[in-house]
């Protein structure tokens, strides 16, 4: 077994010494394994990362002494390591890059250039602002950085592929959406004159052959869900927090809303007076306008929250903007670890064990409508915003059973604040059938 190095100190490193000689001297110096810093007789000093990647044993360069200091040397050798993990050859992948860069700069189109293009023609067809925002971030987020410095006349399936492949079991929704922007964006190139040929990231008889469908990957792969039994004491655990993402959380579970609808809700959407949240079809999941009744106690959670000049949202972020899907995630996860730390117990999916998630909400409130009341399913179907049954449609999408509804969120908030509910759930559904 090899010997493990010391792991030397920013001082340590820069006493190093060249022994003398004609030769490059390396000196290991711990944190990572193989990680080496190079003196040649001049003193000029770089760092190595001595690994194998596959096969071959490389010495990859991470840039030279001081101007990259000892940690970060170590976070990109970590960083290469994952890599190589991934099975991913950092070499290969900055001859690539660099290729890809040079290629770009003297012809032709590339991908992130593409895309600022395709945005402005398309522009007056996004339904509104925050609809082309969306174009932006999934493509800046996840294609440009794979994609970005390509001519678009050398993209292939494979190089789509790259880009789908690490998101599509964990973030199915997000990529199944990311792969038709690729797709509108070659396209766009195509048909503009700056590549030939089949669309790499078209879906049938393409890459349907080598992912498997999103519907599949989404049901083998469900969101870890609250327990019903655990839910009253959870959300006393949250309603003892303070901040804008515990607020957020609370009035997602009050709404069984999904994380996205009440990221971006904004006062003008709520009436008060009537106790209603009207979310329009531009950002509903479904395209349709989704009308959401108001708890008393949603009704006392938005009273109390303060509102900001010059900003609409009714749950903004510290810096004026949306609130991040990540802050909610977040919230969640630190009061199943404050649980866990207090009583060993947490907050996890009664299948997976996992901890629960926001979105897990929306299949506790389904979960409680099932088990717990006589509340018709297609009411907590209408009240999710889900696609329903034709023969559903039928009898009831001419309305919304807005009051019907009202009725139900209205027990469904006594059940989560541990009140004790007034009267029989299963005799209020009958008389209010």
């Amino acid at each position: 077994m090899p010997k493990k190095a010391r792991d030397l100190s920013p001082l340590d490193v820069r006493r190093l010494k060249h022994p003398g000689g004609r030769s490059n001297a390396t000196f290991a110096v711990g944190g990572v394994s193989g990680l080496l810093l190079q003196i040649t007789p001049a003193n000029g000093r770089t760092w190595l990362l001595r690994v194998k990647v596959g096969d071959k044993r490389r010495e990859i360069g991470l840039g030279g002494y001081p101007d990259v200091p000892l940690a970060q040397a170590r976070d990109r050798a970590r960083e290469a390591k994952d890599k190589i993990q991934r099975g991913i050859d950092p070499v290969e992948e900055r001859k690539a890059a660099r290729a890809a860069l040079a290629a770009a700069q003297r012809r032709g189109l590339i991908f992130s250039e593409a895309v600022k293009r395709y945005l402005a023609a398309k522009l007056d067809g996004f339904k509104n602002a925050k609809h082309q925002q969306q174009w932006r971030n999934t493509l800046a987020t996840y294609a440009t950085p794979q994609l970005g410095a390509m001519l678009v006349s050398d993209i292939t399936v494979q190089d789509v592929l790259r880009v789908l492949e690490p998101i599509w079991s964990d973030k199915t929704e997000t990529a199944s959406r990311l792969r038709g922007r690729i797709e509108a964006v070659l396209s766009w190139a195509t048909v503009a004159g700056h590549r030939t040929g089949d669309n790499p990231a078209r879906w049938a008889g393409n890459l349907k052959e080598l992912l498997p469908a999103p519907s599949t990957v989404a049901r083998q792969d469900n969101q870890p869900a609250l327990q019903l039994d655990d839910a009253p004491r959870w959300f006393a655990a949250l309603g003892a927090r303070k901040g804008m993402g515990c607020r957020a959380v609370e009035f997602l579970a009050l709404t069984a809303a999904r994380s996205q609808e009440v990221r971006g809700a904004t006062w003008d959407e709520v009436d008060l007076e009537k106790c209603l949240w009207i979310i329009p079809a531009v950002r509903m999941k479904m395209e349709r306008e989704h009308r959401v009744p108001l708890s008393v106690d949603a009704v006392k959670l938005l009273k109390a929250l303060p509102r900001f000049k010059d900003n609409p949202l009714v749950f903004p972020a510290p810096r004026g903007g949306e609130l991040s899907d990540m802050t909610l995630s977040a919230t969640m996860r630190r009061l199943h670890d404050a649980s866990k730390a207090a009583d060993g117990v947490g907050f996890v999916d009664r299948v997976s064990k996992r901890p629960a998630v926001p979105h897990g909400l929306r299949s506790t409130f389904r979960d409680w409508v099932s088990e717990r009341t006589s509340f018709a399913g297609e009411m907590a179907e209408v009240a999710l915003a889900h696609r329903i049954s034709n023969a559903v449609e039928a009898a009831y999408r001419r309305g919304d059973m807005i009051e019907k509804r009202r009725g139900m969120m209205s027990s469904w908030a006594d059940f989560i604040a541990g009140r004790k509910i007034k009267g029989n759930i299963a005799q209020f559904r009958r008389a209010q059938a």
